[in-house]
């Protein structure tokens, strides 16, 4: 079965956002990161893992099939805004879960989990098979 894993910026109990963290304390949130995706990548479990760019650097684009509109960045508004995700492949909707909740007990400010909120959504199909 497969899953994406979906992390949000602003999706998570920590009162700190990661640009005010000290440099060592986001340095030990991607290392915990990439040793989850390393751990998962060794059980065959992990298809592909990707942090994305700052909101900011965003672009939103509509279009009614002519020419497209572009914006910059997310709308002020905006108070959640994809930050990453991870694709895997498990054997049951509760080891994805399991994976998710590791995800979201990154360390962050003080080494504290951050309680990230990690949407869990089952691929719909397999595209390799039509």
């Amino acid at each position: 079965m497969k899953f994406m894993l979906l992390q949000y910026y602003g999706g998570s109990d920590c009162p700190v956002p990661m640009t005010r963290w000290t440099p060592e304390e986001a340095q030990a949130h991607i290392d915990f990161q990439l040793e989850l995706n390393a751990e998962l990548r060794e059980s065959g479990e992990l298809i592909e893992a990707q942090a994305l760019t700052a909101p900011e650097l965003a672009k939103f684009v509509v279009s009614d099939g002519n020419a497209p509109v572009v914006t910059d960045g997310p709308f002020p508004e905006a108070k959640e805004l994809l930050a990453g995700y991870r694709m895997i492949d498990v054997e049951s909707p509760k080891r994805a879960i399991e994976i998710a909740a590791r995800g979201s007990a990154a360390p962050g400010p003080g080494g504290e989990p951050i309680r990230d909120r990690i949407e869990v959504r089952e691929v719909m199909w397999n595209s390799e098979e039509g």
